[in-house]
């Protein structure tokens, strides 16, 4: 979809998005679904500015009026308050919040260091908890918003070797309901969608011969494309679903349900 074929917003719809860790994979894909629907977006980065800045001029070359690179480190509550300074001085106070940032970590949990189980909670966890603190006040201040948050589909089922991983997507699940009752009163939904199989990067360690038993496994035979899970996250944050809160949507192609 060009620039001049992007939908126009309806009156009072929800306008600027973060979309954290959206340099690439899902969140790239989640960024440049909402700037098709005209939503500017900030495209937040770790550290790889020069993608999020090619992912920027796709949405607004998509649609988007307006969409910047940011980068912050999401496991600070320091740098994701510089991010909000930032966001204020650029204009780009988000309405939509999609918490995409992440990290897969294969070990047992015999091999897992106290280190590497504080990283996965700060990453996935503890991130969603200053998101919401930071940004959530404002959307609650103007009566409507959304936050939706990325799980897996390891949160709801759990999976050995990924016990630490599991354990932070099974706390973001639970965060996302309990949020999502806090915030009701003000308009503000808060769901979270829990993808199986994605085809990523993140899936790169696999080899050809583990990725075909992985397909194999799944019912509809094939990996999830970033785009699919994009198109749930653009109808979770949509005037459509202004009555869907407190879920933990799967996206699994039938995958371990």
């Amino acid at each position: 979809m060009t620039a001049g074929q992007a939908r126009s917003l309806p009156l009072g719809a929800l306008r600027t998005a973060l979309v954290t860790g959206s340099s690439r994979g899902i969140g790239a894909a989640v960024a440049r679904r909402l700037a098709a629907d005209g939503i500017d977006v900030a495209v937040h980065c770790r550290t790889a500015l020069d993608l999020a800045e090619q992912v920027a001029d796709e949405c607004r070359r998509l649609g988007a009026k307006r969409s910047a690179a940011v980068r912050a480190d999401v496991r600070s509550g320091d740098a994701l308050k510089r991010l909000k300074d930032e966001l204020e001085r650029e204009g780009l106070m988000p309405d939509i919040v999609v918490h995409c940032a992440g990290t897969a970590y294969y070990r047992l949990l015999d091999d897992t260091e106290e280190t590497a189980w504080d990283e996965l909670f700060d990453v996935h966890l503890k991130s969603a908890y200053w998101l919401a603190k930071l940004f959530g006040p404002g959307m609650a201040w103007n009566r409507r918003g959304r936050f939706v948050f990325l799980s897996s589909i390891w949160g709801i089922t759990g999976a050995a070797g990924e016990v630490a991983y599991s354990a932070a997507k099974g706390g973001l699940n639970s965060f996302a309901k309990a949020l999502a009752r806090e915030m009701a009163a003000f308009g503000v939904t808060v769901n979270a969608v829990a993808p199986g199989a994605v085809d990523t990067d993140m899936l790169a360690s696999l080899s050809p011969e583990e990725k075909a038993e992985l397909i194999r496994d799944i019912p509809l035979g094939r990996l999830a494309r970033p785009e699919e899970v994009a198109e749930l996250v653009r109808y979770l944050v949509s005037e459509e679903a202004g009555y869907v809160t407190g879920q933990v949507i799967s996206l699994s192609g039938g995958w371990m349900v």
